[in-house]
């Protein structure tokens, strides 16, 4: 059969990319994101994804863009991710988280994109901080506009290992210089997964989408206390205190959410409604979840 188009937002960011890179050659890609040389990286990379310039803040380009390809499903990663920039400007994350969000939306809704999954987080579980509660409005949009024809669902992600910006780099990078290791607080905990899980849990909405509801999909994951981490990375790290909107836990999964959920594997599918039978048993956190041992850690962090 031919191929289906996929048109990704934030396509050369961490997620976009290892979602391209995973089912590379299973789909025709289509890329729209901002930053140069991160989307000259993945045509590199990748030759044969095609790439937009653009900012999902313009609506009319998106509109234009979407109008180009027609895509059969659209992965909206693109987002203002980092807690403390997006707390110190909320106004642009919700430009961005929301109103960039909303116009993916639209421009499904008036293109008739059968099938698009917007990447949410934790953070948007009993959020805390403003980039929590922009993801926690851009999955309550997403079920708003979810009909059997053109559906929207979500993925609901942990900490992605290695993703721009994040601490394993940034922590590997200063153990190579011989720098201590700064962390907010030694019981700081973190649901963490690769990015090739977090490429697979995007697929794996797609298989379920099947499926006439909205749902909000999320994977068991493992716990990783940060402290444990640092220690792992370099030998000296230096506590420096918590910083705005950072939880010392993350919830993925809340207890508000149990009687919702369907639990199929490692996969929990969170729904608008109460599911009768195969609820998850508690909440899936990082206190409730087991722990990653050494050799997954050194998976995690080199492999």
């Amino acid at each position: 059969g031919i191929m289906k188009k996929v048109l990704v937002t934030g396509g050369s960011g961490t997620v976009g990319k290892a979602f391209i890179e995973e089912y590379y050659g299973q789909y025709e890609f289509y890329s729209i994101s901002r930053n140069e040389s991160y989307i000259s990286e993945l045509k590199q990379q990748f030759p044969d994804v095609n790439v937009f310039i653009g900012d999902i803040c313009d609506f009319d380009h998106l509109v234009n863009i979407y109008s180009k390809v027609r895509p059969d499903i659209v992965v909206h990663a693109a987002a203002i991710k980092h807690i403390n920039l997006a707390e110190e400007n909320p106004s642009r994350a919700v430009e961005v988280n929301l109103v960039g969000s909303l116009n993916v939306i639209k421009a499904s809704v008036r293109l008739e994109v059968p099938l698009t999954i917007g990447v949410s987080t934790d953070k948007a579980c009993d959020p805390d901080s403003v980039y929590g509660y922009s993801k926690k409005i851009m999955e309550r949009m997403f079920s708003q506009y979810h009909n059997h024809c053109t559906k929207f669902v979500c993925t609901r992600f942990a900490n992605v290992a290695k993703s721009n910006g994040s601490v394993i780099p940034y922590w590997v990078s200063e153990a190579e210089k011989g720098n201590k290791l700064k962390l907010t607080d030694m019981e700081m905990n973190r649901l963490m997964f690769s990015s090739q899980e977090a490429a697979q849990l995007i697929h794996k909405a797609i298989d379920y989408s099947s499926m006439n509801d909205f749902f909000v999909l999320c994977r068991i994951m493992k716990n990783v206390n940060l402290f444990n981490l640092a220690k792992f990375i370099g030998d000296d790290v230096d506590i420096i205190g918590k910083r705005p909107g950072e939880k010392l836990n993350e919830v993925l999964v809340t207890e508000k959410e149990l009687p919702n959920t369907l639990v199929d594997g490692d996969y929990v599918l969170v729904f608008d409604h109460q599911i009768v039978d195969g609820n998850l048993k508690e909440e899936h956190s990082s206190l409730t979840a087991s722990t990653m041992d050494n050799t997954e850690m050194k998976e995690l962090v080199y492999g």
